[in-house]
């Protein structure tokens, strides 16, 4: 136990979350800080120190760390890459993103999880270490889980009850969910190693007609490679050695960079896999437990911590009785990311395809794609936009006039007084923007704030807490303002027609 004694077993707490990667630990440090109870019970005896898979921190990601107040320190951990080269080919700029953080930051996994684990710790969330999950009950009111401990087994009830327990997810089991779908990467090579000669580009990466390998530094002298021959049919508990990891990355990359020294060599597959049903009752999936796919593109790991951004506030309105409709809100999380995750598992498919074509024809086609993104701006801007996040958003909800700007990433804008947008989410509330001189609107539970004087608008927007519109207004009375602000709190559609002018642009 590292935490506060006040959380035992046998209370009934308001959320009970499963598995402590990232998306479990943001998930339970937002509860937490939302003033609820909230307990993470990991199978590990403790984060593992050396022991991870994604490195790739992107700019939406980043985005929602800066609302919590850490993203400047996970970038101060890390290399920044501020331009792509898909397959070898011409570089992508990513400085044209409209971000605070228009690079992707290259930082190994157990530094994220580092930084969340204390957030998480200093809101009050309880962490079990050591405690694995053997059993799920639920009925209307709790959710009770089985465990077992290293003094015995326990049980643990919740009001709610989220998996973030990866792809072997026990919670996933437990409801009996399917989990279709199937293996697109065999015989995968991981390795930390020692390099002569280390890449230029900071980070070696590339696929040929044979082999896809990438190369990455830990930052302290030591590379995590990653390799994977095309047509390898080894099972993931056969032994891996340092001459067969070599061939493979020569074969991707042209040389294997003088590896030698390995401290940690195994071998896994990946899949491409999702669950159907994000929200079973009380209880929720999020991350590996209700997606996972193939590394390409780095954007497992991202996909899952927008998972938690996304749910978070959710479970804290309705456990806050702020939802007079909370079934409504809380099936909107699967309603909103589970078109997401499809995405994120087709595009991550269709990379390692791509990377791995092998008859000529095929390789040519993949060539002119990568000189057309390099020529074609639209296009580039929605390859980017995919990969980095800023460029998903949600549907609108039911009900909502088009045009409309709900459902779209908010921009950190600049407010009066020198504040930043995503600097006032960190009161983990909407946050409600308006020209000078508007009044708050009475009993508005929300940050106010407005528009620097000479901003060029007449609008008003209200911003989810995860960073996303929901609702605007272009000339909105204070009558108009306040409905809108409570419809979207209960998670209704506001009650006029939205003017279609973007409210984000002078």
């Amino acid at each position: 136990m590292t935490a506060a004694e006040d959380h035992t077993p046998n209370a009934v707490v308001d959320v009970a979350v499963v598995g402590a990667g990232p998306t479990g630990l943001l998930l339970a440090g937002d509860l937490a800080a939302a003033g609820l109870s909230v307990t993470l019970i990991e199978r590990r005896p403790q984060t593992a120190a050396n022991l991870t898979r994604a490195f790739a921190v992107h700019a939406r990601t980043l985005e929602l760390l800066d609302a919590r107040g850490v993203a400047d320190q996970l970038v101060s951990t890390g290399r920044r890459i501020d331009r792509l080269r898909p397959f070898g080919g011409m570089a992508l700029s990513l400085q044209q993103l409209r971000t605070r953080y228009p690079f992707v930051l290259i930082t190994p996994q157990y530094e994220t999880e580092k930084l969340l684990e204390r957030r998480a710790l200093s809101t009050g969330a309880v962490i079990r270490y050591d405690w694995q999950v053997t059993g799920l009950h639920q009925d209307d009111d709790t959710v009770t889980l089985d465990i077992t401990t290293p003094s015995g087994p326990v049980r643990q009830t919740a009001r709610h009850v989220v998996g973030t327990d990866g792809v072997r997810s026990t919670v996933r089991q437990a409801l009996d969910l399917p989990f279709p779908g199937r293996a697109v990467v065999r015989s995968m090579v991981l390795a930390d190693v020692r390099l002569t000669e280390p890449p230029e580009d900071f980070l070696a990466v590339n696929g040929s007609a044979d082999a896809f390998a990438l190369v990455v530094p830990f930052g302290d002298g030591w590379y995590r490679a990653i390799a994977w021959p095309r047509h390898g049919r080894a099972a993931d508990t056969d032994p891996v050695g340092l001459e067969e990891l070599r061939t493979i990355t020569r074969a991707a990359l042209g040389t294997d960079h003088g590896m030698h020294d390995p401290r940690w060599m195994s071998r896994f597959h990946s899949d491409e896999r999702q669950v159907p049903h994000y929200r079973v009752g009380r209880v929720f999936l999020a991350g590996d437990a209700a997606h996972v796919h193939s590394p390409a593109g780095g954007l497992g790991m991202n996909t899952g911590l927008q998972d938690a951004a996304n749910l978070s506030w959710k479970l804290a309105a309705v456990l806050h009785g702020h939802s007079p409709d909370p079934e409504a809100l809380l099936d909107s999380y699967h309603r909103e990311r589970h078109p997401i995750g499809r995405l994120v598992l087709r595009a991550s498919g269709a990379l390692v395809r791509t990377a791995m074509v092998s008859d000529p024809a095929r390789r040519a086609a993949r060539a002119l794609g990568a000189a057309f993104l390099a020529r074609s701006r639209p296009a580039r801007e929605r390859a980017l936009g995919l990969v980095s996040g800023i460029g998903i958003g949600y549907p609108p909800p039911p009900g909502t006039h088009r045009p409309t700007t709900a459902g779209r990433r908010a921009p950190d804008l600049p407010l009066a007084g020198g504040l930043r947008l995503y600097e006032a989410l960190r009161t983990g509330g909407f946050v409600l923007v308006t020209p000078p001189g508007r009044p708050t609107p009475p009993g508005s539970p929300l940050a106010h704030h407005h528009w620097p004087t000479g901003r060029r608008t007449a609008a008003s927007v209200l911003v989810r807490p995860d960073g996303y519109v929901a609702w605007s207004c272009e000339h909105a009375d204070d009558t108009a303002t306040a409905s809108a602000v409570a419809s979207w709190l209960l998670s209704r559609p506001a009650p006029h027609k939205e003017e279609p002018r973007d409210p984000f642009e002078e």
